[in-house]
């Protein structure tokens, strides 16, 4: 049993995969800490508030939301809020819906958990894929992911590392084991601008994404979840491109 978790999410505070997250870290810890964003950060992937001020509002015993982003809820929780004893384990999630392929770059549900990692705490990010959204199978994540978490603390993972979770859309009955995986490029296949006119005659604008099927290669994450499988796959924040690397270096000093 671990002293105390953290947890945060893109959602919202009064999102019902937050809810879920709390069922399963309670089973985890003797203290669960929430803090949250006040309102949805869907997408907003790493950021933290740089340039302006952060409002916090205590919902109740341990319980905080952030006029912020996934990634200030977890600088707030860990440098400030808990700095006198910090979390053992950050969980972020549950989010609506799959972080897979190079989508998981714009999450805000991996990015909260990427800043806590970057801050010394072990972290993993959860995510339920569904197929309505009106009828997103929470039930799945919340009967396997104290089980999923507990295996993945038992077995452990690098400090410089993140983890990342993903519930395939299926009852908890018929999910497949839990399987590594690599992070594919995913269904993205480029960005549609929908530009629509408000009541006052001004234009505006919602940027949405364009997804469709692609080769995902080996060990893939989106192909282990269509198995029916929850899928782990860690990630971490050095990008470098070791094949352009060794070309550039043959050309540029190092």
């Amino acid at each position: 049993m671990l002293d105390r978790i953290l947890l945060t999410n893109d959602d919202g505070i009064d999102a019902p995969g937050l809810a879920v997250l709390e069922g399963i870290a309670l089973s985890l810890a003797h203290e669960v800490w929430i803090i949250a964003p006040e309102h949805d950060q869907s997408g907003v992937s790493h950021a933290v508030s740089l340039h302006h001020p952060l409002r916090v509002t205590r919902r109740g015993e341990r319980r905080f939301s952030v006029l912020g982003t996934p990634g200030d809820c977890a600088v707030i929780g860990i440098s400030h809020l808990m700095k006198d004893r910090p979390p053992e384990l950050c969980l972020s999630g549950v989010n609506r819906g799959a972080n897979l392929g190079i989508e998981n770059v714009y999450s805000g549900t991996v990015g909260g958990a990427m800043t806590a990692m970057m801050l010394g705490i072990p972290a993993i990010a959860l995510s339920q894929e569904y197929a309505d959204r009106a009828s997103v199978p929470w039930n799945t994540a919340a009967t396997l992911g104290a089980e999923v978490v507990e295996r993945l603390i038992e077995i452990g993972w690098d400090q410089a590392t993140c983890l990342n979770i993903n519930f395939p859309n299926l009852p908890p009955d018929r999910v497949g084991p839990l399987t590594l995986a690599r992070q594919g490029p995913g269904l993205v296949q480029g960005m549609n601008v929908d530009t629509r006119t408000d009541p006052r005659g001004f234009e505006y604008h919602w940027i949405m994404f364009r997804r469709g099927p692609r080769d995902q290669g080996p060990e893939s994450d989106i192909d282990a979840i269509r198995a029916g499988r929850i899928v782990v796959t860690p990630l971490r924040y050095d990008r470098t491109d070791e094949a352009a690397y060794a070309r550039l270096a043959k050309v540029l000093p190092r």
